[in-house]
């Protein structure tokens, strides 16, 4: 039996998963990542505790999968995407911690690049507005301020990478400094046409070219592991890296979207939904992101995208913030407990709202609280506010597409709540499907590096990897989903002082 290790660092942890020859779970591994937030807005990782938690999740998933790590014919990596981190070439020591994707402190220099009028040229080669959201002002920023850093640069001494970089150059020992297509198009330094790095962009944030990875297929070579974990580390020398995405890409991937039309949603720290849109690239004219994607042989396509920044987070803040919830897990019961939200309303814009608003400035507002508001009335808004977030990008998504999702196909951690599923299915009028594998990040890594090793040698054969759980289907009618509706519209508008982007 031949083995593939799919490797998916996360925003709050690793997941690690073994998969047969037939595209099948064999054992799972798990660790968590702390978050680190030096100032109001900041977050940060620590690359080398990024390390440590890759390392563990793989270790636990060839112990549950009772397999060494010379069974493994090739490792997918799949990472949080914009994360952006510098390293030393020589040392291999980074230059203090990785700037996430949720981090807000370049949203002044967005804001002056939109004053000067350089978004529309930034969106027209890239896909992306300019938002503290992409990698090129977090890098911008560390080049500044971390100190030696420019000098180092000018030397040809630094690397700069999203995750997907730092890993795979932790696996292959320093050898190779790559990324794949998808993760280069979120930093807002790709073209999305030319597929390179663009020369003027790179002037416009003061990047030399030096620092930057080399760009290859997502289902292709990134060498080959070398003295991963050190003396009997999980994983020998020589097994091929052969798959790299990033993780909402790969999910799309691991779903099986790879014609026009399909589209998914990813519940996750925040909620990502993407249609595949082929082989061109289509602008958005209702505020989302053109980003690449993955065709079926692991080439490269094109795909719309809608973020938001806080979804599975916010329960997150429940059990952490709030201590309204013991475990996540309880939030199902809780919702179920009470018969509606008792007219609360919670807008999560903790790190500000995404697509289809782009508001950096916008903070979180729970409203509609009265003297008869429980705790359960709140954990039910909470879980309601991902359905209606969603609902948001699908409706853009309408838009652009001139015609509405016919079915909704879902992963992430939150898709395990069933209470959740129905309410979304209900709030949108179509069928919700989840995967019997909802870590479809993972998988789609894995199933991308089973085709670059030649595992597989066609999409047909990765078939049996994507099969059904269940079907949500709508079981409310038009004037309950315009009255939930209703709801969601009324809070937004009271948060964005009635006007809208």
């Amino acid at each position: 039996m031949t083995y593939i290790l799919a490797l998916d660092q996360g925003t709050t942890g690793t997941t690690a998963l073994v998969l047969d020859q037939r595209g099948q779970v064999s054992g799972r591994g798990y660790a968590e990542l702390p978050q680190h937030f030096p100032k109001p807005g900041w977050v940060e990782h620590d690359a080398h505790e990024i390390w440590s938690s890759v390392l563990t999740a793989a270790r636990r998933a060839l112990t549950a999968a009772r397999i060494k790590g010379s069974a493994l014919a090739a490792i997918g990596v799949t990472n949080q995407r914009e994360t952006t981190l510098l390293w030393d070439r020589r040392t291999g020591e980074p230059l203090g911690r990785a700037i996430v994707w949720q981090d807000r402190r370049t949203a002044e220099r967005c804001a002056e690049l939109r004053r000067r009028g350089r978004e529309a040229g930034i969106r027209r080669m890239t896909g992306l507005v300019c938002d503290p959201y992409f990698s090129a002002t977090k890098l911008e920023w560390l080049l500044e301020h971390r100190r030696g850093a420019r000098a180092l640069a000018a030397r040809g001494r630094l690397a700069f990478g999203t995750i997907d970089s730092w890993l795979v150059w932790q696996l292959t020992g320093g050898v190779v400094h790559a990324t794949d297509p998808t993760n280069a198009s979120r930093t807002m330094l790709y073209g999305l046409r030319s597929r390179r790095w663009e020369p003027a962009l790179l002037r416009t944030f003061g990047v030399p070219a030096s620092v930057l990875p080399e760009v290859r297929r997502s289902a292709g070579d990134f060498g080959r592991t070398r003295g991963v974990g050190g003396a009997g580390g999980p994983l020998p020398d020589g097994i091929a890296v052969a798959g790299v995405a990033g993780d909402q890409q790969a999910a799309l991937f691991g779903q099986g979207c790879v014609a026009a039309g399909q589209t998914k949603n990813t519940y996750g720290t925040g909620c990502f939904l993407l249609q595949h849109t082929g082989a061109k690239p289509v602008a958005s004219r209702a505020g989302l992101l053109t980003t690449v994607a993955c065709s079926a042989d692991g080439g490269v396509a094109y795909a719309l995208e809608g973020s938001v920044f806080v979804a599975g987070a916010a329960v997150q803040w429940l059990r952490d913030g709030l201590g309204l919830l013991g475990q996540a897990s309880e939030s199902e019961a809780m919702a179920r407990s009470v018969t509606d939200s008792g007219g609360v309303v919670l807008v999560p814009a903790f790190a500000g709202l995404g697509a289809p608003y782009w508001r950096a400035d916008v903070r979180g507002a729970l409203l509609g609280l009265t003297r008869g508001t429980t705790r359960a009335h709140i954990v039910r808004a909470t879980l309601e506010s991902l359905a209606f977030q969603s609902r948001d990008l699908v409706d853009a998504m309408a838009r652009d597409a001139g015609a509405r999702v016919r079915a909704l196909q879902v992963d992430g951690g939150a898709v395990a709540n069933d209470w959740l599923m129905q309410y979304q299915a209900d709030l949108l009028g179509v069928p919700v499907r989840r995967p019997r594998v909802i870590e479809t990040t993972a998988l789609g890594a894995g199933l991308l590096a089973g085709l670059g090793a030649g595992v597989w040698r066609s999409a047909r054969e990765l078939q049996t990897a994507r099969a059904l759980d269940r079907e949500f289907r709508p079981k409310q009618d038009a004037r309950w989903r315009a009255s939930e509706w209703a709801r969601w519209r009324g809070a937004i508008d009271t948060l964005l002082g009635g006007s809208r982007r």
